[in-house]
């Protein structure tokens, strides 16, 4: 019985263990990140999102994103955007709230769209009747090459997604 009791025991100690590992989401090959600022308008936004990494591949043939098809702009879980008061994006109006911030990449240039289900794995069950907002953007080589998925936002409130040689983003007023 005594040993009955010691294995159940050892058991649950390993079980939590590997429980605690796996929630672990900085273990991830492509990690989380966490951009944040403050506007001039006192506005407060993030982005919440994975790092994928190119390790050598092609963006576009190896990797989203691939031209012409919905990407969680980034990897996991969908990337989130949020924001705590209405701000306007490339201009257009976006309410106070929390978004899957999906991409379309393409030849003559980029969509970010702001998707009402924010909670989400990847891009699996996008729904575009869950769009609240759809702006284009133009894209640019980046230079120098970013390995690793970078969002930056700077105090002008320009957005922008860096990874390989791509450099694209938004303004957030």
């Amino acid at each position: 019985m005594k040993n009955i009791l010691s294995l159940l025991l050892f058991t649950c100690i390993i079980l939590v263990g590997f429980d605690a590992h796996a929630q672990d989401k900085s273990k991830r090959p492509s990690p989380p990140d966490l951009v944040k600022l403050t506007l001039s308008s006192g506005a407060q936004i993030s982005i919440d999102y994975s790092r994928p990494s190119v390790k050598g591949r092609i963006i576009g043939v190896d990797l989203e994103p691939k031209d012409g098809e919905v990407w969680r702009t980034g990897a996991n879980e969908a990337t989130v955007f949020e924001t705590d008061k209405p701000v306007k994006i490339n201009g257009k109006e976006l309410p106070a709230g929390k978004y899957a911030l999906f991409s379309i990449s393409g030849k003559n240039g980029w969509i970010f769209i702001f998707n009402k289900t924010w909670k989400q794995w990847g891009s699996m069950k996008y729904n575009k009747k869950e769009d609240a907002l759809r702006v284009e953007a133009k894209s640019k080589k980046a230079n120098p090459f970013t390995e690793q998925l970078t969002f930056t936002i700077d105090k002008s409130g320009e957005v922008s997604l860096l990874w390989g040689d791509i450099n694209v983003g938004f303004k957030v007023q």
